[in-house]
């Protein structure tokens, strides 16, 4: 067989490896526009709510990447990392490093802190609750945001599929080397992915969602790594003391982006 020939050959054979998932993938949409979620779909996701909504603790690490599209209309990456240690039933901790924000927010289930390590600010508020209060808390009422927030709540179930109008079971891959159940679901406005590792971990491995709604579809992803769901937690994890020279924030908005504004004046 010629050089040519054979290079024919290969783009044949990936060409017709594409069409034969896209033919699952459009049969997997076909049956879930029929009858909303797809059972298996359905199934592995309230497994995987049940399992992190009974975890007394957890704690793990994220890398985050929030995509824009600049004035030009150029899609660009904003990468960042992130880590997680939530204590049910009311104490959280929160670190985002990244090109926007270099922050932390700390909850001990009385007070709320929101930590900017960059510009030595922080902002307080007395807001005694959950966890789950704690992100309604900064969703609705500072417009703080991250989609990856939806699976710190104690049963992330009935927030994630509100509004779905279908969800389709894609199988199995590898995330990070981890086999994962592949799940995909449509809203109105966004479309979202979820990843979630196979066995009797049902943890989530990477999550995707897609903004419709904005020109270019924006995608906000994150890839979770080093879980620990039996972590050895530092009795002053949940604690802040304001490091010598910070000046406390008497108010705390948010960008477009849905990111702490923590580099205003007092």
């Amino acid at each position: 067989m010629s050089e040519n020939s054979a290079a024919t050959e290969r783009v044949r054979r990936i060409g017709l490896g594409a069409g034969v998932f896209l033919g699952l993938a459009l049969m997997a949409s076909s049956a879930a526009s029929a009858g909303g979620i797809n059972p298996e779909a359905d199934k592995i996701l309230k497994s995987m709510s049940s399992y992190l909504g009974g975890l007394r603790a957890f704690s793990a690490s994220a890398d985050v990447d929030t995509e824009i599209i600049d004035l030009e209309g150029q899609k660009l990456q904003l990468s960042s990392s992130a880590s997680i240690v939530n204590q049910r039933p009311g104490k959280l901790y929160v670190r985002r490093q990244g090109v926007v924000v270099d922050a932390e927010l700390i909850f001990d289930g009385e007070t709320l802190t929101v930590h900017g390590r960059d510009h030595n600010v922080y902002f307080q508020k007395e807001s005694p609750g959950t966890v789950d209060d704690i992100i309604d808390t900064l969703r609705s009422g500072i417009g703080l945001d991250a989609p990856a927030a939806d699976l710190m709540y104690g049963d992330p179930y009935p927030g994630l599929v509100s509004d779905v109008t279908s969800g389709v079971y894609l199988g199995t891959a590898f995330v990070e080397g981890v086999e994962c159940h592949h799940l995909a679901f449509r809203q109105d406005k966004v479309d979202w992915q979820i990843w979630i590792k196979v066995g009797d971990e049902p943890l989530p491995m990477k999550y995707i969602v897609t903004t419709k709604w904005l020109t270019g579809a924006p995608q906000y992803s994150a890839r979770f790594r080093d879980w620990d769901t039996k972590p050895k937690i530092a009795a002053k994890q949940f604690s802040f003391s304001a490091p010598e020279g910070a000046r406390r924030l008497t108010e705390l908005s948010a960008d477009e982006l849905g990111e702490p504004v923590l580099g205003g004046e007092q």
